[in-house]
């Protein structure tokens, strides 16, 4: 178990590396210069003069192959640099919005695994009863719905016109309320209707037939191996959205202002605050590995038949 966590742990390096170049590529290859959008974010009107010291200045007018390898140097110390446009130090700032995108992020996962496994495990029971018509129902406006409307709608209801919670902003828990009901909805929609497939797979399988034989009740079959077989891939699809909002999430941030790492990540872009984007995809890459290393470690420890190299035994 320790060989396979150190295996994985060791290919962050050729994903990190390969996030970092892609970025790096990516962020010169714009026509845009991040001393002239710098200039530009501070009102200072960009001169020629003014340009070429900002440009020494952050060391963009040393070769690329220069440029990169003081990055990587950089990143190897745990250096991200400072931001260009507040001048502050960049990993202080990431921290600082960290816990408001964790708790986002959490708060709305947490919500939909409480809705979507219930509703999920009876609409596969009682398939094609009013419990399944309700998931189907549930299921369509996930995916159907933009966050964004539906954002703006929930602010329209219960911020001004019921006046029950806030608009806006990072305070106590009715802050928390309104972005977490608009992003747990296309997950409850997504988990939902995962956990229903797999369970009614799981039971045409020749072990609930055999169960069933052997007169073991049906909750016992549909709790202790249905449900736990089922779950496996409704594990999978948790761990890659984790790291999903882990990394911000921009539009619901946008709408109700929420301080997180999505809306940093975008004025960091718009201004080509270069020291910040690199930081947020190495950040970004570093949580999926981590995700993605956690459940592939749960399913492990709740299906032993699957082998660390990923096959399962027969």
């Amino acid at each position: 178990m320790i060989g396979y966590i150190g295996r994985r742990l060791l290919a962050v390096v050729p994903i990190v590396l390969l996030a970092t170049l892609v970025t790096f590529a990516l962020i010169h290859i714009s026509p845009v210069d991040p001393a002239e959008a710098y200039l530009t974010a501070a009102h200072i009107y960009p001169t020629e003069e003014v340009l070429a010291q900002k440009r020494h200045e952050f060391g963009l007018d040393q070769p690329l192959i220069v440029q990169y390898v003081h990055t990587l140097g950089r990143l190897v110390q745990l250096d991200f640099g400072t931001s260009y446009l507040t001048n502050q130090p960049v990993w202080e700032e990431i921290v600082s919005r960290f816990p408001a995108t964790a708790e986002l992020a959490l708060s709305s996962i947490l919500l939909s695994i409480v809705v979507s496994v219930p509703l999920g495990i009876a609409a596969a029971v009682y398939r094609n009863g009013w419990i399944d018509m309700l998931s189907r129902i549930i299921a369509y406006l996930g995916a159907s719905i933009p966050q964004f409307w539906l954002g703006y709608l929930l602010i329209f209801f219960f911020a001004v016109k019921l006046d029950w919670l806030p608009v806006e902003g990072r305070g106590d828990w009715t802050n928390l309320v309104l972005p977490t009901i608009t992003l747990s909805l296309v997950l409850i929609a997504l988990y939902t209707r995962l956990l229903r497939a797999s369970m009614l797979d799981q039971m045409q399988a020749t072990y609930v037939q055999y169960g069933r034989m052997r007169g073991l009740h049906e909750r016992t079959i549909m709790l202790r191996h249905v449900l736990k077989m089922a779950l496996m891939p409704l594990i999978s699809s948790i761990g890659m959205n984790v790291g999903r909002l882990l990394t911000g999430t921009i539009i619901v941030e946008q709408v109700f202002s929420w301080p997180g790492l999505g809306r940093y990540f975008v004025e960091a872009i718009f201004n080509r605050d270069i020291p910040v984007i690199q930081c947020y995809v190495l950040l970004a890459a570093c949580l999926f590995i981590i995700c993605n290393l956690l459940v592939d470690l749960i399913q492990l420890w709740m299906d032993p038949r699957i082998s660390l190299k990923g096959q399962t035994e027969q």
